[in-house]
């Protein structure tokens, strides 16, 4: 996995597609390496905390997904003006389906700027290490996961193809 750009041919500004499960290591990377870079970090899940609350706590896990979209709406459209400003973006979302990704890259494109997809693939075991450990907190990037609902989220997530492109980062 390259660092972020500096300089380089290509002056389009770069958007980063972060691809993982719950608990896979993106938000930690994108303000580990992306944003200490300079990249802007655009994050729904942090919308929806800011205007709801935790995730099965403050709402009903079963409402996630309409109080997702509106925040969805609002960070695809701060992204369509941060990359025609010319500024570096992370999408800090699991982008899980295909489709999903593909539309996030025609924004990025008709936006004037480039994709990166990274995905970051970790082990089950790993994953439920991980969430145990984030499941005691209660901050915007701690959202509640047992292992039934990952195991859930497992049947629901699409691997990226290798006609994607996506970029594993190491040490993820």
């Amino acid at each position: 996995m390259r660092e972020p750009r500096v300089g380089g041919g290509d002056a389009r500004p770069v958007v980063y597609l972060l691809v993982g499960l719950t608990g896979s290591g993106k938000t930690t990377y994108a303000r580990q390496v992306l944003e200490p870079a300079g990249v802007m970090r655009l994050s729904v899940d942090e919308l929806v905390y800011q205007r709801h609350g935790r995730y099965g706590v403050d709402y009903p896990e079963q409402e996630y997904f309409a109080r997702e979209a509106p925040a969805l709406a609002e960070v695809r459209e701060r992204l369509a003006q941060l990359v025609k400003a010319g500024q570096d973006v992370v999408v800090d979302h699991g982008l899980w389906l295909r489709r999903d990704r593909e539309e996030w890259k025609k924004l990025i494109e008709q936006a004037g700027g480039r994709w990166r997809l990274v995905y970051f693939d970790v082990p089950r075991r790993e994953l439920l290490r991980r969430l145990a450990e984030r499941n005691l907190r209660e901050d915007a990037d701690a959202l509640m996961v047992t292992p039934e609902a990952l195991e859930d989220f497992y049947a629901r997530f699409e691997p990226p193809g290798e006609d994607e492109g996506a970029e594993v980062p190491s040490g993820w």
